[in-house]
Parts: structure tokens; sequence; C-alpha cells
């Protein structure tokens, strides 16, 4: 078999993706992860006191436990296979990508298992965060300093 014979084979025999049916299934699920975000700030909001400005924080812990609780339960798995990145892009990605190194590691014991893999996964987003803030306060304050920017 040459090298022709063989690409006609394989682009006979690969099944099509249907991006247009994934991106549509990505940006389902994605919206609803995003409004069950949203359902849970105007409940902050409503019965326990948060501001708009101040509501972002606990949500954003509610959706990533909401997130773990459906990893360890098998649930979210399912959810990332139909839904592809509609599931991984929100906060709830985030949630999914630590437990799921935590469980997997689990039978390595809690130090060097559960501990040393749990964020290896999610410890480049964690320090491109913690870095990017401290540059972006960085460069607030030289602004503030500066008198271009007021707190």
């Amino acid at each position: 078999m040459n090298e022709q014979q063989y690409t006609t084979l394989k682009e006979q025999l690969t099944p099509q993706t249907p991006v247009s049916l994934n991106v549509l299934k990505a940006f389902g699920v994605g919206g609803v992860i995003c409004t069950i975000g949203q359902a849970i700030s105007y409940f902050y909001m409503m019965f326990f006191d948060f501001t708009e400005k101040t509501v972002g924080n606990p949500t954003v812990a509610t959706m990533i436990f909401l997130a773990m609780l459906l990893t360890g339960f098998g649930y979210y798995r399912k959810l990332g296979q139909f839904a592809g990145a509609g599931s991984a892009v929100p906060v709830t990605g985030f949630g999914n990508a630590v437990i799921s190194a935590a469980i997997e590691y689990k039978t390595e014991g809690f130090v060097l298992g559960v501990g040393g893999n749990m964020f290896k996964l999610a410890g480049a987003v964690i320090l491109f965060g913690v870095v990017s803030a401290f540059f972006v306060g960085l460069v607030k304050l030289i602004l503030v300093s500066v008198g271009v920017a007021s707190w």
C-alpha cells in the first residue's frame, strides 16, 4: 500500500466530526453553567446581603464546590464527554481538574498521592493567576502614585 492509497483509505474510514453540533452543545452547556452561576449570585444577594461587587467570591466558590461534588459522583465526566469545552472553560472546569487528579492518585496516599498530584494540572492556572494579579496590582499602584488613576 502506498501513501496515496493509505490517505484515501484513512479518509474513507475516519468518521466525520460534527463540528457545528459540538459547538452548539458546548455553547448550550456553557450557557447553562453560567446561568446557574448567575442564579447563585442572585440567591446570595437576596438572602445573604451581598452586593454586586462582593457576590463574586462566594459564587465562584459555590460553583467550584458543585463541580467537585459532581466530579466525585461521576457526573461531570459524562457532562464533559457530552459538552466538551462547554464544561471545561467555565470555572467549574477548574474544580473538575483539581478533584479529578485527587481522585486518580488517592491510592498513593494523602500526602504523596493526593497532595502531590492534585495541583499538577491546575497549578499552572493558579500560578499564572497569582503572578498576573501581582503585576496588574503593581501597574495600578504606579498609576495611582503618578496621579493617572485613583483607587
